[in-house]
């Protein structure tokens, strides 16, 4: 920044002077004082004149500074202008008519005061300073850490924390350093904390490559804290830009100051789980860790003591120890007292499967030992029958046969029941349940009938009249399906099924009738045709009234309409159509109006 200010004020300066001779002099000379352009694009540099009195041998000449002494790079005689050789510009410059210096393209190294000087003769001369700056964005600043090992909290010198480069960028940028995205300032003192160490290689190309090295001395504070850098540059119109770096942290070592032991698992221990309990410093790094149960020594794993498929004599005191070397008189353990939830098996009494006839009563005892308080239910199915571990059933029926859960269950635990089932068979006559009516299309049709029916022994079917028959199970009951023709006694007597077992028997008489859907179309095809009538009729019924009211208009007359109205027709009935518009009598009866009135 000070080699900047240094560099504005020497410009200031310089046009200060350059005005003051222009002002004194014969020859006034007119230039853009300061021009700003990015590298690798054009510049035009504008040089303008006036001579008092006019002189006809006019030279317009364009000059640097180049090591202490001016050099020319171009100039404008006798309606020519020529560029100089070996000059830093040569190749890249030209001068036109108008007297303007154009570079193209522009380089970093071309930063600098470029002096229009014009001479008239004995009039005398004059010059003018254009200061050419040339901007160029620089990369992306990188940060690395070093390879070092890791840094240790109370140490007696600084710790090299990252390094940051950003390369080729015009003018010379600046670094900043954040840590935790707040600004460090920018100290180079060897024993403040923290400092930078700085570096700026200028490039051949003209570039500058800036490195900058953070040190500082952290403390335990700092295990967490994230570091960037951000370089700062400038760009045309006083415009300050920046582009960040990617972040660091530091790998820090700092002692333990105290231990957790902890239970991994989020929910209650219950027999069966996979149980993790994890030991732990706030120091870094994690020393090494003993464990024991009931103060029997237990192999554990890099901090973590691991139980796989827990039994309930794993209950017990667990402890973790560990010893930090660097801070010895820290109490490093923990405890757990780790309580196994566990619930017994169920047991159910009678335990064998109950077979009992229809309409007799049965009952079962459902008993379990928990950790916890515990429940025991009845079910079948989701249905829940029994809340007290005794299930009775007064009355045994068909439908109650089949499959009963005895269900243990630990509300405290999520997961941690337990159950058995149980049988129940019921045996008896057979029994139909209410079958269902069969419909057809027509007399003669194929139907298929299904008759369901409860027993055991498993009944056996009889159909009247017999068809295509199969036998299926489903659930406690057996169904028999039969496939025959519906013919006219079928429709009329309906179709027998008959079952039986030892116990007895039972039959139902199953309907064959015809779908309700042809009936409703036999009835609307009905109501179709009177509907159909009804509107020929009232067809009918306009056309008389229409042709009546023609044959009564056509005779009339103003003598007719007096005679009627005189009462001399005594046994006719006379209607008589008027209409206020000649127009809608035409219309009606479809005939031009008449012009009688």
């Amino acid at each position: 920044m000070i080699g900047i200010t240094f560099g504005r004020t020497s410009v200031l300066c310089t046009l200060l002077l350059w005005a003051f001779q222009v002002c004194n002099g014969a020859v006034q000379v007119n230039v853009t004082p300061q021009l700003e352009v990015m590298k690798g694009e054009t510049a035009k540099l504008p040089c303008k004149y006036t001579v008092s009195p006019p002189s006809s041998n006019t030279v317009v000449e364009w000059y640097i500074e180049e090591h202490g002494t001016r050099e020319r790079v171009a100039f404008f005689q006798g309606g020519q202008g020529k560029a100089d050789d070996k000059t830093p510009l040569t190749g890249r410059v030209s001068i036109g008519e108008d007297h303007t210096l154009t570079i193209s393209p522009v380089q970093p190294s071309d930063q600098r005061i470029f002096y229009c000087q014009v001479t008239a003769g004995t009039t005398g001369s004059g010059e003018g300073p254009t200061m050419l700056k040339v901007f160029f964005a620089p990369e992306k600043p990188e940060l690395t850490k070093p390879t070092s090992q890791a840094i240790s909290v109370g140490a007696a010198t600084s710790s090299e924390i990252g390094t940051c480069v950003t390369m080729n960028g015009h003018p010379q940028p600046r670094i900043i350093w954040f840590k935790d995205d707040q600004p460090l300032p920018e100290v180079k003192d060897k024993d403040s904390n923290p400092h930078m160490f700085p570096a700026t290689v200028k490039e051949a190309s003209g570039l500058f490559t800036v490195k900058s090295i953070l040190y500082m001395k952290p403390t335990k504070a700092d295990k967490d804290s994230v570091f960037h850098c951000v370089v700062e540059y400038s760009m045309p119109g006083d415009k300050i830009q920046e582009k960040k770096s990617n972040t660091i942290t530091i790998n820090l070592n700092y002692p333990s100051e105290k231990a957790t032991f902890s239970l991994v698992n989020t929910n209650p221990i219950k027999e069966g789980d996979n149980v993790t309990l994890k030991c732990e410093t706030d120091g870094n790094p994690q020393p090494e860790f003993d464990f024991a149960k009931d103060g029997k020594p237990i192999k554990g794993e890099g901090g973590l003591l691991t139980l796989n498929f827990i039994k309930r004599t794993e209950n017990g005191v667990y402890t973790c120890t560990a010893i930090d070397f660097d801070n010895l008189d820290a109490d490093l353990s923990g405890t757990i007292d780790l309580a196994v939830n566990y619930i017994d098996p169920v047991t159910v009494t009678p335990a064998q499967p109950q077979v009992v006839m229809l309409g007799d009563k049965v009952e079962w005892q459902c008993k379990t030992k928990a950790s916890a308080l515990h429940t025991v239910q009845w079910k079948k199915g989701s249905d829940v029958l029994s809340q007290d571990g005794t299930l009775s059933i007064e009355g045994v029926s068909y439908e109650q046969a089949g499959k009963y859960m005895c269900v243990g269950n630990v509300p405290s635990v999520p997961g941690l029941t337990a159950q058995t089932s149980v049988n129940l068979v019921v045996k008896g006559k057979p029994m139909i349940e209410t079958p269902a009516v069969a419909e057809v299309g027509k007399e003669g049709d194929v139907v298929t009938l299904k008759c369901s029916a409860y027993g055991s022994p498993a009944p056996q079917f009889t159909w009247k009249p017999s068809g295509k028959e199969s036998v299926s199970v489903e659930g406690d009951k057996v169904v028999s399906t039969v496939t025959l023709q519906a013919t006219a006694e079928v429709m009329k007597d309906g179709v027998t099924c008959e079952v039986s077992n030892e116990h007895g028997k039972d039959s139902k008489t199953l309907s064959v009738s015809l779908k309700r859907a042809d009936k409703q179309q036999g009835g609307s095809s009905g109501v179709v045709i009177a509907v159909v009538v009804c509107v020929l009729l009232l067809l009918l019924l306009v056309a008389l009234i229409y042709f009546l009211n023609k044959k009564s208009k056509l005779p009339c007359s103003k003598k007719d309409k007096k005679e009627v109205a005189s009462g001399e027709v005594n046994n006719d009935i006379v209607v008589e159509m008027k209409t206020e518009k000649a127009n809608e009598e035409a219309g009606l009866l479809n005939k031009r109006p008449s012009t009688e009135q």
